[in-house]
């Protein structure tokens, strides 16, 4: 038909009489195949001999409305693919324009109508402007005049309308939308057999709209019929019809409800129940992750956790799986913090918490490991090497290929903003390298590809010490301690997670206040004391009675408030009496895979040649000067050996630009300049360079090669964020990231000439003896370097230093 339609316009040449009616039916033909085979280049030629037929097509010809209606579906069909807005648009007055042309009484204009109703809808789902929605009930509106009691199409047209009020109810509480989406509902249903195939999602609509009614003015006849008609969708469809999620999640919540106020045991197991199904059915659906499954989940953890239900575990599995994925397709990083932020939970910790009090330890790590760090784990994994995979084969190394670019287009889309069609385009292509993830997976010898590390695996990240995880939850607060040839060993905490909050509350006040040093340090003092009983000598007992620590180093995994509280400086502080600092040499890591990550990477790091750049910036492009700059630099400079190439940046050749171009060559960096942590947006978190900030975001999309070590001698590089505690998202957390396996890093503000004396002294203590720099010395460097400047500097610039990684 296409050949035939292409034969006869090139017989009918511009100017012929029939030339616009076989244009439309070359458009048509070409449209048709489209819909078939998915092929965008007859999609545009549609469009064009549409628009071509239009141009010779007169206003008053029969076919010009028609021809319009065709191009708008064509324009629209292709915004769904792009993400252009511009077509969305011309969709919407193209149609209005075909509209214009009809009769009223045409046998088309409820089909234009329609359209067009859809497509403000779906126009409000974009933009969110209540006018759209507006328009979109006004077209519902005409179309439903158009189809009388009787006519076949009046139950769709009732079931329309009656969604864009339920909406215009949400954004607007007019409680007569929610009145009249509920009768036309009602209306709906009565023309809907039993045994129609459309029954159940009248029924689905129904439910919701009195579940919401419910809610605004708790008359229980709203909620028994909300549960009556899931139940009802629920026994009458097959388990993979669409609309069964939807009827399991009213059913839950409805179930829940009644249960709260009339306490019926049947009602909890069942509300139970519908939200195991509906959070795990919906992960078999791509489009099926969105925060109310979620929160359903949530749901399910939190009455399971409640009520005691032997479901509890598994509903806590399912909200961190459920997380992560509704995350992943979130297109970007900051976004996904925004999500993160605007839902605080304590989700890992408590589902932490719960495997801890039912004996599963190793479970406890896992499920804390999937739990937190989540973005910056999902950055990790779109730098997976493939080298082995590679090798396989070709199927092997085509997959390699595959994943690498899609990998590389996902890590872009994260790291930098997004407009819509952006959007649009990262969702598909996070469809699209979920299911090369999965072709993987079905590799031999690739079964576990990118998933949730097993603690077989997790706990060989102790074997350079003891790592302690700390957590406090509402239910318990507990330390395990994870050693690398055994299962781990708890710790039970004599402490309230309100302590810890109110602790870790106390504490920011006091290093960010400007009180006098006395009133300071006794404040410190006592917290320090204080993490000593609840928490770190309790440890340090347990350590010493499994008697099976041969190494002085720890490693500290906090969660929540307890990231805020500087755990490496506990003690006693008293008189005859050791402190932490005297038994073990502390060092952090947010997640078990990041220090995991290091110990694999390290072999590879002893490059033939080492490089070291050092960037200070005394003169910002906004601040205050720091004078002491300069001669730090000087001092990291000369203590640098001569088998070291060292570079520096100081002043005005300390831009943006530079540093990262030396950050990408330069195996080990010393900053000094000013840190800008921006709480609110921690991904803008900076240095503060000679002509701009230098970003975290812009450190991560470096491409670094082979780093190791980073000393940032900057402001709150590794300081606490209160919205999203459990991400580590900080300038410190950002080196490690970039592949930086050791990282020094400061809890809060430092004096600029307090670091020059700290830093001499570390250096000292960094290199081997053929005059090579060891980063795994980082740690017992700068415990050497503080005590021996104990007593020339105040106690909380000794404590404010921190070391993550190896």
């Amino acid at each position: 038909a296409i050949e035939l339609n292409r034969a006869a316009l090139e017989l009918r040449p511009p100017g012929h009489a029939e030339r616009g009616v076989t244009s439309s039916n070359l458009a048509n033909c070409l449209w048709t195949r489209y819909e078939h085979k998915g092929l965008l280049s007859d999609l545009g030629s549609a469009i064009e001999l549409h628009r071509a037929a239009l141009e010779i097509c007169p206003s008053e010809h029969p076919e010009r409305s028609p021809t319009l209606n065709n191009l708008a579906v064509c324009l629209w069909t292709r915004f769904q693919r792009h993400g252009s807005l511009s077509d969305f648009d011309e969709a919407i007055e193209i149609h209005r324009a075909a509209l214009e042309l009809l009769p009223p009484r045409h046998s088309c204009r409820p089909v234009f109508l329609n359209n067009v109703a859809n497509y403000y809808w779906a126009r409000y789902e974009q933009r969110a402007l209540l006018s759209d929605l507006d328009n979109a009930i006004e077209q519902h509106r005409a179309v439903l005049e158009l189809r009388p009691p009787g006519h076949p199409d009046r139950s769709l047209s009732l079931t329309n309308l009656a969604l864009v009020l339920s909406v215009r109810f949400k954004q607007k509480s007019l409680p007569s939308d929610l009145d009249e989406a509920i009768q036309l509902n009602r209306a709906a249903l009565q023309l809907q057999p039993v045994g129609s195939p459309d029954r159940s999602i009248v029924q689905s609509n129904l439910a919701g709209n009195l579940q919401t009614r419910f809610r605004c003015r708790c008359v229980l006849s709203d909620l028994e019929d909300a549960i009556k008609l899931s139940r009802d969708v629920l026994e009458s469809s097959a388990p993979d019809h669409p609309e069964r999620p939807t009827s399991l999640s009213i059913l839950a919540e409805s179930l829940d409800t009644r249960f709260q106020s009339q306490g019926l045991p049947s009602d909890l197991d069942e509300a139970i129940e519908a939200f195991m199904q509906y959070s795990k059915l919906s992960q078999l659906t791509s489009s099926g992750i969105s925060r109310d499954v979620l929160n359903a989940s949530e749901s399910w953890a939190h009455n399971a956790e409640k009520f005691e239900h032997p479901s509890v575990l598994d509903a806590y599995r399912t909200s961190l799986v459920l997380l992560g994925r509704l995350l992943a397709v979130t297109p970007s990083v900051s976004l996904r913090h925004e999500i993160l932020k605007a839902n605080v939970s304590t989700l890992a910790a408590d589902a932490f918490s719960c495997a801890v009090r039912h004996g599963e330890f190793t479970t406890a790590v896992e499920i804390l490991e999937q739990g937190r760090a989540i973005l910056w784990s999902q950055l990790v994994r779109l730098r997976t090497p493939l080298e082995d995979l590679a090798a396989t084969g070709d199927v092997g190394k085509a997959l390699a290929q595959e994943f690498m670019q899609l990998s590389f287009q996902l890590r872009k889309a994260a790291e930098t903003a997004v407009s819509d069609r952006e959007a649009s385009q990262t969702r598909q292509l996070s469809a699209q390298w979920e299911e090369v993830v999965q072709q993987i997976r079905a590799t031999p010898g690739f079964t576990r590809f990118l998933l949730p590390p097993l603690f077989s695996d997790l706990r060989k990240a102790a074997k350079g010490g003891p790592i302690i995880i700390v957590n406090a939850s509402k239910y318990s607060c507990d330390a395990l301690i994870i050693l690398a040839t055994s299962g781990p060993e708890h710790v039970p905490l004599d402490v309230a997670k309100e302590h810890v909050s109110q602790l870790s509350s106390r504490f920011r006040d006091v290093t960010r206040s400007t009180v006098a040093e006395s009133e300071r340090r006794e404040v410190i003092f006592a917290v320090l004391h204080e993490l000593w009983t609840i928490v770190v000598a309790p440890v340090v007992q347990k350590l010493s009675e499994i008697n099976s620590v041969h190494s002085r180093h720890i490693w500290w995994c906090p969660t929540g408030e307890f990231t805020a509280l500087p755990l490496h400086a506990a003690g006693p502080y008293t008189a005859g009496m050791k402190n932490l600092t005297d038994i073990y040499l502390s060092s952090y890591t947010p997640t078990l895979e990041a220090l995991l990550r290091a110990r694999r990477t390290a072999k590879a790091s002893e490059a033939s040649q080492q490089r070291f750049v050092a960037i200070g910036q005394p003169n910002p492009y906004e601040g205050t000067p720091l004078p002491s700059v300069s001669k730090e630099i000087e001092i990291v400079a000369g203590r640098i050996s001569n088998a070291v190439s060292f570079t520096r940046l100081v002043d005005n050749a300390a831009t943006v630009g530079n540093a990262v171009k030396e950050l990408t060559s330069h195996q080990w960096v010393h900053f000094a300049c000013h840190g800008r942590p921006n709480l609110e947006h921690p991904f803008s978190s900076s240095f503060a360079m000679h002509d701009g900030p230098l970003q975290l975001t812009q450190i991560i999309q470096a491409e670094l090669q082979n780093p190791e070590f980073a000393f940032l001698s900057a402001c709150h590089t590794a300081a606490y964020n209160e919205s999203t505690p459990d991400e580590a998202i900080h300038l410190a957390a950002a080196m490690q990231f970039a592949g930086f396996r050791s990282v020094i890093g400061t809890m809060w503000a430092v004096d600029d000439t307090v670091v020059c004396r700290v830093v001499s002294t570390f250096y000292e203590n960094m290199f081997d003896k053929s005059g090579r720099l060891d980063g795994k010395r980082a740690a017992l460097a700068l415990n050497k370097a503080v005590a021996l400047l104990q007593k020339d500097i105040p106690f909380e610039q000794r404590i404010v230093f921190i070391h993550i990684g190896i």
